[in-house]
């Protein structure tokens, strides 16, 4: 039964029993949330609550049979990000091993990679946000949202992410979120199942070539000079893998150019994001607001993109003189700010002319020389990242100091409105002025925008055979997740993995 609640009545048990048995017109002892979502479009907002009566109310079991695979046919997997890892549990589920090869660290040591890299002490090309154990999804916070429907079941992930110690609410909310204080945890259980089944996870072990035989993968060599030899190859490797694209294209394997998204992070408190989207009314019972926001300008979308209320920016690079951000929450959504990736749709024709000579690498070179252009004028800290009062940014205007912000690092105020390419810049003053339209405060000169998210897609496609789903030039690669170009975000790409692995089943005959 679907019930619509204040946000204090659907904070309270008992008061959803009570709204039960007004609908039942019996007693209700216990019940359990199919689905819980919030409606903040009218003056007074709502809590719409799917629920169902239950003898367990707290108990959400999901099993999933796993097998022991230790002699069974090998695939190799490389990169341990969403796509790689549940393409690993599916493939020990249809009986198969799977052999991952990860070019950074376990969790442990990455994590105090990452602790040097908050701290501007440090920064390891191979272990950080991106690169390790997990993947970009190991440190990120989870947002397990997707518009995507057609290629498999979303809810499937979810329970699969339940059942290696997610979260309840993952099950129900309607933008589901799992933080990024538990999802190493989750993670490092899910990597667990794979080894316990007989799968194998090699780190330290980064691709360097693929080997290829009259148009057939044969295997992968890792750093080191090792050869591992498989004729079944799933690529898996993240649109940060950037050495894995000029690998593909030094070796004549054909990837091609697409459209992606480059821009900035965009910081407001969140008491002001909160007042705006819940027309001022008591928050207690509401959690930390967050916002989906898109408009057109000069033909391109400029939008917001993995906004993270109550969260904290990070540095999200992975070559050395280079500054990416991107952003995350905690399971509790609780910091004092909000932020978001603004972003401006590109396409490949929009790359200015000295570009178009680099072919399918026009747009990840293009990508390279904004985030050198940022380090450059980050005022020399390893992990320092140019910042700007949005205010001033609209106005092309200096920003002679800044607020507080979450970046850790630390924030150095810097002209982005001067240089960022027009393609962009123009596009997000225009952006940034349709928003305050929308959200009437948001462009306002308490918030920062820090740059630069230049990590939000891929700007190159592996193109693949739509049924196979292998490489349309070399038989047995099978490109898989965001690197690939075809999926965005970490459910698709794990859906991405499950599909790939199902095919990979059907083709050996299981």
């Amino acid at each position: 039964m679907i019930l619509k609640l204040t946000p204090e009545q659907a904070a309270n048990e008992h008061e959803i029993k009570r709204a039960m048995e007004r609908e039942t017109h019996g007693k209700v002892r216990s019940f359990r949330i199919i689905k819980k979502s919030i409606d903040a479009r009218g003056r007074s907002i709502s809590v719409l609550l799917n629920v169902e009566p239950a003898d367990n109310p707290l108990k959400y079991e999901n099993s999933f049979e796993y097998k022991d695979v230790t002699n069974r046919p090998e695939v190799i997997i490389v990169g341990s990000g969403p796509a790689g890892l549940f393409c690993a549990l599916r493939l020990i589920e249809l009986n198969i091993k799977p052999i991952i090869l990860e070019r950074g660290k376990e969790i442990l040591s990455r994590k105090q990679d990452i602790a040097l890299q908050n701290r501007n002490e440090a920064f390891d090309e191979e272990s950080n946000y991106c690169f390790g154990q997990g993947g970009a999804g190991t440190f990120s916070d989870g947002k397990l949202y997707t518009r995507s429907k057609k290629r498999g079941n979303n809810q499937r992930i979810f329970e699969i992410f339940h059942a290696h110690g997610a979260q309840d609410e993952i099950l129900y909310e309607a933008h589901p979120h799992i933080g990024t204080d538990r999802l190493p945890e989750v993670i490092r259980r899910m990597c667990n199942t794979i080894t316990e089944y007989g799968g194998e996870i090699r780190y330290n072990s980064r691709a360097e070539e693929l080997i290829v035989k009259d148009g057939n993968i044969k295997g992968v060599k890792i750093s080191g000079g090792e050869i591992c030899e498989c004729n079944r190859v799933v690529l898996a490797t993240g649109h940060s893998a950037r050495d894995v694209y000029m690998m593909l294209d030094k070796a004549g394997i054909a990837i091609e150019a697409k459209g992606f998204a480059l821009g900035v992070r965009v910081e407001h408190p969140q008491k002001l994001i909160d007042s705006i989207q819940y027309h001022k009314m008591d928050t207690k019972y509401l959690p930390s607001a967050s916002y989906q926001l898109v408009t057109q300008v000069d033909g391109r979308g400029v939008y917001s993109f993995c906004m993270c209320p109550g969260g904290h920016i990070v540095p999200a690079s992975t070559e050395k003189e280079h500054t990416v951000v991107n952003g995350m929450s905690s399971s509790q959504r609780n910091s004092p700010f909000a932020n978001s990736g603004i972003v401006v749709e590109i396409h490949p024709e929009d790359l200015p002319e000295k570009y178009q000579k680099y072919g399918a690498l026009a747009g990840l070179i293009f990508r390279d020389d904004i985030e050198h252009t940022a380090f450059v004028n980050n005022g020399g800290g390893i992990q320092n990242a140019p910042a700007q009062r949005i205010g001033d940014f609209v106005k092309g205007k200096v920003s002679f100091d800044l607020p507080q912000c979450s970046y850790l690092p630390g924030i150095v105020s810097s002209p982005l409105h001067f240089w960022l390419p027009d393609i962009i810049s123009k596009r997000l003053q225009q952006g940034f002025h349709d928003f305050d339209k929308k959200m009437h405060g948001f462009l306002t000169n308490e918030a920062l925008i820090v740059g630069v998210e230049s990590r939000s897609s891929s700007p190159i496609r592996i193109p693949r055979d739509s049924e196979t789903l292998q490489h349309q030039q070399v038989k047995g690669l099978y490109p898989a997740g965001e690197g690939s170009g075809y999926a965005g975000g970490i459910t698709s790409s794990a859906v991405d993995g499950e599909r790939i692995a199902e095919r990979i089943a059907y083709e050996i005959g299981l």
